[in-house]
């Protein structure tokens, strides 16, 4: 059972998520609104929130990851992972988060309320995918009182490295960002009985071949980035890891985001926000378009 999550002064922690919803009025019209353009069911969160009225303490962690094509989540008492379950919708993670989220819960037998981090990969990636995962995470925490935790995707993708064999001692994390460019990271290997890869420099966007070309000899490259620039990735003459291990996983999410957790790394639900690294298109062409238009203005 966690032991280190703080309620608020004075709350037992056998409350149920019900009365929460009932307290804070379901979902804000905010919340709602962003539901919808993420393209997930204000109704489908209720379902989820509302599917048991257990008081039940809270002993589960959540974790989500929606950053690329493979979606998945995980739930498990502490570091421990029950069960990490996949989808693969072709990006289309708002139709099928919440019911799996919901499926999983319910095969083992946990409430909503019982659930007492939410932890989410928060990017870069798919800056649809992020937000939809985000946005649930936010929600989900909001409608139960659970605390929330970002975990940097390069980061979740790295520990991928860890079933390699024999483990690099660096990691080239690389994702596409289109435009010919990557979003990337090095990671270097560190620790004794229990070994991780931790950041050697902030995610950023890169061109690869540059990026490349500044990594140690012997760094290992993966990320599904690879795939998207072979010929970048291949005249480095650099060690390429299996396919298998590209994948962000939500197992992995709960591992780092509880450790954060424990830490005291969380965040507020309300300021829970995906890592994009460049502005997203969408919002490009829209400034594109609207300075464009004062200047037209202003030449009248």
């Amino acid at each position: 059972m966690l032991q280190n999550h703080r309620f608020p002064p004075g709350q037992d922690h056998r409350f149920t998520c019900r009365a929460v919803w009932r307290e804070r009025g379901g979902l804000s019209t905010k919340a709602s609104v962003s539901a919808v353009e993420c393209g997930l069911s204000p109704t489908g969160l209720q379902s989820v929130v509302m599917a048991t009225d257990t008081c039940a303490p809270r002993s589960h962690v959540l974790a989500i990851e929606t950053s690329g094509r493979l979606g998945s989540v995980a739930l498990g008492p502490g570091p421990d992972v029950l069960e990490e379950r996949a989808f693969n919708v072709a990006l289309n993670h708002a139709r099928e988060l919440l019911p799996t989220i919901s499926g999983l819960c319910r095969d083992h037998g946990v409430s909503p309320g019982q659930i007492a981090c939410v932890c989410v990969s928060a990017g870069p990636g798919s800056f649809t995918g992020l937000r939809v995962g985000v946005t649930c995470a936010r929600m989900l925490a909001l409608a139960t009182g659970a605390a929330t935790v970002a975990v940097p995707t390069l980061e979740v993708i790295a520990q991928n490295a860890l079933a390699a064999a024999p483990r690099p001692n660096h990691v080239a994390v690389l994702l596409d960002a289109k435009r010919k460019r990557v979003y990337a990271a090095l990671f270097r290997r560190v620790g004794g009985a229990v070994e991780r890869y931790v950041a050697v420099d902030n995610p950023a966007e890169h061109d690869p071949g540059e990026f490349l070309a500044r990594c140690p000899a012997g760094a290992a490259i993966l990320g599904e980035g690879v795939a998207y620039h072979r010929d970048a990735v291949e005249a480095g003459g650099r060690l390429v890891l299996p396919e298998a291990l590209n994948a962000a996983r939500a197992g992995v999410v709960l591992e780092l985001g509880f450790a954060a957790w424990q830490d005291g790394q969380s965040t507020p639900p309300r300021e829970l926000t995906p890592v994009y690294v460049r502005r997203p298109e969408a919002e490009e062409v829209w400034e594109k378009r609207r300075q464009a238009e004062c200047t037209h203005d202003g030449s009248d």
